[in-house]
C-alpha cells in the first residue's frame, strides 16, 4: 500500500507533537513531506532530523536562518510566513494536519482545501470566522474536512451516515476547566497561573485559557454548526467533569449516541488520519470504565462563564459577529497571558467590540480579514482596550 504524504502545521505545538507521535507509530502507512512552526526552531529542528521532511515552514526570515544555522548545510526547503504556510499547505500532500492556533490558520486551510486535500482539523478558529468560505471550497473542489478535536471527532463518529434532519441535538461536552466549582468573585480575580491549570487535557496556553473562559466550547459551538450544518438551537453544552465521554448525539427516535475515550489526543488523531478505516491502537490508551466509576453532567453556568453566553448570541446572530468574537477573544487572552488585563477583562473586551460592531455577510477572505484585522487594533489602539488594560496593570 501507498504511504499516504502527510504535512503539520503547528507541529512544534501539544497537537502537533502529538500528531508526529502517531505518524511515528504508522510509518508504514504515513510519511511526513510538510512541517511548520511559529518560533520553536530547536525542536523543530530534533522534528526534520527525525522525519526528515521535504519542506518547512517557520514564522519569519529571522527564523528561517535560526533553523539553517542549527541544522547546518540543511538540504530540505525553508519557507516563511503565510505564503510558506500556504506552499506546503498544497505541495505533494495528501493530508494537512492543521494545528495551528487562531486565525493564521486560514489562509493554508483555504490554500489545502484548493487543492483537493484532506484537512486534519484541530484550528476550529478557522471555520468561526470563515465557515461559509470553507464550506464553498468543499463544493467547488475535491477537498475534506475531518475534525480532529476530540468533541467534533466524538460527533463525527456518532452522527455516521445518519440524516441531520434525523438528528434532535448534538451534545458538546466540556470539562469545565480549572474553575469549574470556583465562585464569580472567585474566578474573576483568577491569576494566569491558575488558568493555566486544566485539571484534565495538557494543551497550549491559548487554548487552555479558552477552557477556563469555556470560550473554547463557544468556539466549538460554532465550529460544530458549520460541521455537521446544523442551528445553534440543535447544540447543548454539558459540563463533563471526568472527560470520559467526550460528546454525544440525540436522535429524533429518542436514542443517545455518545463516543468515550480516553482523555489522549492521539485517539482523535489516529482517527482522523485513517478515516473512514480503523486501525489497531499502537498506544496503551484504552479507557477502564470500571475505574473511572462514574459519569456526571451539569449545565454550564453563564454567570460564571460569560464568555460562553457571549458565543451562544454570537452563533445565532451569525453574519460577521463571529469574526469578532474570535479577533477580540485573541486579542483579549493575549493581554491576559501577558498580564496587562484581569481575568475578568477577557469577556469585558469581547462583549465591548461585538457592541461596537457593525455586521456584515463578508462574501471573500478578504473582507474577512478586513473585519479581523479592525477588531484587532480597535481593541489594542482605542480607548476599548485602555479602559481595561491600564487598571489592570496598575492592580
Amino acid at each position: 500500500m501507498k504511504r499516504k504524504k502527510v504535512t503539520v502545521l503547528g507541529s512544534t505545538g501539544s497537537i502537533g507533537r502529538q500528531t508526529l507521535d502517531v505518524l511515528s507509530a504508522f510509518k508504514d502507512d504515513f510519511e511526513v513531506v510538510g512541517l511548520a512552526a511559529g518560533k520553536n526552531a530547536p525542536l523543530l529542528a530534533e522534528q526534520i532530523k527525525e522525519h526528515n521532511p521535504r519542506f518547512v515552514s517557520v514564522k519569519d526570515a529571522f527564523l528561517a536562518q535560526e533553523l539553517k544555522s542549527i541544522l547546518k548545510n540543511p538540504v530540505i526547503e525553508i519557507f516563511w510566513g503565510d505564503i510558506g504556510l500556504e506552499f506546503i499547505s498544497s505541495c505533494s500532500c495528501d493530508i494537512v494536519v492543521n494545528s495551528l492556533v487562531g486565525s493564521m490558520g486560514l489562509k493554508p486551510t483555504i490554500s489545502a482545501l484548493s487543492h483537493g486535500k484532506r484537512v486534519a482539523f484541530a484550528n476550529k478558529e478557522t471555520l468561526v470566522i470563515a465557515g461559509s468560505l470553507i464550506k464553498d471550497l468543499l463544493v467547488k473542489n475535491r477537498g475534506e474536512v475531518i475534525p480532529l478535536d476530540s468533541e467534533h471527532v466524538a460527533i463525527h463518529q456518532c452522527i455516521n451516515d445518519s440524516p441531520k434532519e434525523k438528528i434532535k441535538r448534538i451534545i458538546l461536552t466540556a470539562s469545565g476547566g480549572p474553575f469549574r466549582s470556583w465562585s464569580k468573585s472567585r474566578i474573576q480575580a483568577a491569576t494566569k497561573e491558575q488558568a493555566l491549570k486544566h485539571p484534565t487535557w495538557v494543551m497550549g496556553q491559548k487554548i487552555t485559557v479558552d477552557s477556563a473562559t469555556l470560550m473554547n466550547k463557544g468556539l466549538e459551538i460554532i465550529e460544530a454548526m458549520t460541521l455537521f450544518d446544523v442551528s445553534v438551537n440543535k447544540i447543548d453544552v454539558f459540563i463533563h467533569p471526568q472527560s470520559i465521554m467526550h460528546s454525544a448525539v440525540e436522535f429524533v427516535d429518542g436514542n443517545i449516541i455518545a463516543q468515550l475515550g480516553a482523555t489522549d489526543m492521539k485517539l482523535p488523531i489516529q482517527y482522523s488520519l485513517f478515516y473512514p478505516e480503523r486501525k489497531e491502537l499502537p498506544f496503551n490508551l484504552f479507557c477502564d470504565l470500571l475505574s473511572v466509576g462514574k459519569l456526571e453532567f451539569e449545565k454550564p453556568d453563564f454567570e460564571r462563564f460569560p464568555c460562553l453566553k457571549l458565543a451562544y448570541d454570537v452563533a445565532e446572530k451569525g453574519e460577521s459577529y463571529p469574526i469578532v468574537l474570535n479577533a477580540a477573544n485573541e486579542v483579549a487572552v493575549d493581554l491576559f497571558l501577558k498580564e496587562k488585563i484581569l481575568f475578568i477583562d477577557i469577556a469585558k473586551i469581547i462583549s465591548k467590540a461585538l457592541e461596537e460592531h457593525t455586521p456584515t455577510k463578508p462574501k471573500s477572505l478578504e473582507e474577512i480579514l478586513d473585519i479581523d484585522n479592525a477588531v484587532r487594533r480597535n481593541i489594542v489602539e482605542s480607548p476599548v482596550g485602555a479602559q481595561f488594560i491600564a487598571p489592570s496593570v496598575r492592580n
